[in-house]
Formats: C-alpha cells, structure tokens, sequence
C-alpha cells in the first residue's frame, strides 16, 4: 500500500508539472513589432510579392525575393486584421496571405496572435490558441519547403506552453491535417517554389 501511495502520488505530481507547463507562457519566438514597423514590414513583404508578378524576358532567370521574419509576421498581422491594412483597397485577386484563421472550422480552437521567426534553415512559428476555455501557447518550428506547387512543412519542434512534445508523436496528425488543408497550402500562380535560407524565406518566380 505504501509503494501504491507513493506511486499515486508521483503521478499526481506529474500531472500537476504538466499542467503547470503546459499552461506557462514560453520565451516568445519573435519580438513585437511597433506599429509604423509593422505597417512598413507588411508593405515591404506586398512590395516583394509583386516583383514576381512581373513578366520575364525570353531567358531571363527566374526572379526571387528574400522576405524577412518580420514582414511574415506583419503581413500574417495584417492578413488577421490585427493590423492597419498598409496597403489600401486590396483587389480579392491578390497573392496577399489570406486571414490564418480561414482553416479553422467551427468548433475547432481558434488561434490567434501568430508570431514568426527563421533561424538557419528552421521556420518556428508560435500562437495562441483557446482550448477548452484556456489559452494556451504553442510553438512550431521545422523544414518550410515546397512540391509540386505545395508548400510542405517537416516539424523538427513541437511544444504546448513550456513542454517540449516528441515530434514523433504529433507529426503523423500534423501531416494528416496539412493533407486536410491542401489547398489551403497552394503557392500563387506566380511562385515556383518556397525555401528557409540564411534566416530569410526565400519565394521563386515561377
């Protein structure tokens, strides 16, 4: 009885460390924005998109653009309406971010407050997301790329608050959701290919 207590116990105390870690704030992935910043950072980033709707010459290689963490998160912003459009009248045909929350049906936790940043070769991204009346943080981070006209994403770090999650155990869902969503992860027409390099999401004209 004793060693039954004590093992009750410890398994008490587990559940509550990961209660308390789950529902911890993390370090934040990304530091906020001023405003102007932003506002700048997100016309910078619809600046960039359009110099691949421009036409090439016969031979002329194909353009690219090197788009920073913070005019991601400021167009992401931007997108979500939690940010001054920088840009007026958008036409409903441009390759603008849709708003983040158009995958999220009903009755799923909404998410919100999405903070982005590259390191390396490393997309992590981070938000909040209202789970059984609880916001809770999450972060992400893996392998951006693109196939087939698709964007593709291999997680290499999952976490829930301030508890690191085994990849191997969340990726199969990860991967069953994005399947879910496909088209919700289709390049532009203009774009041939996505790829974290040096930091910088870099866009290929297609």
């Amino acid at each position: 009885m004793k060693i039954d207590r004590i093992i009750s116990l410890a398994a008490l105390g587990a559940s509550v460390i990961t209660i308390v870690l789950v529902l911890k704030k993390p370090q934040p992935v990304a530091t906020p924005q001023p405003p102007a910043a932003a506002a700048a950072n997100a016309q910078s980033f619809q600046e960039k998109v359009q110099q691949l709707q421009q036409p090439r010459e016969a031979g002329e290689p194909p353009a690219e653009v090197h788009v920073t963490a913070d005019e991601i998160s400021a167009a992401i912003a931007q997108a979500a309406g939690t940010l001054p459009a920088a840009v007026a009248g958008q036409a409903a045909g441009d390759t603008s971010l849709s708003s983040p929350d158009a995958v999220v049906a009903p009755g799923q936790p909404s998410i919100k407050d999405y903070q982005v940043n590259f390191d390396g070769d490393i997309a992590r991204g981070q938000f909040v997301a209202d789970i059984g009346g609880k916001s809770v943080v999450i972060t992400l981070a893996g392998h951006l790329g693109s196939k087939d006209g698709y964007a593709t994403f291999d997680p290499t770090e999952f976490k829930v608050g301030d508890l690191s999650i085994p990849v191997s155990l969340v990726n199969d869902a990860l991967q069953k959701k994005l399947a879910e969503n496909h088209e919700q992860l289709k390049l532009p027409d203009n774009v041939g290919g996505i790829r974290i390099e040096n930091g910088e999401l870099v866009m290929t004209q297609k």
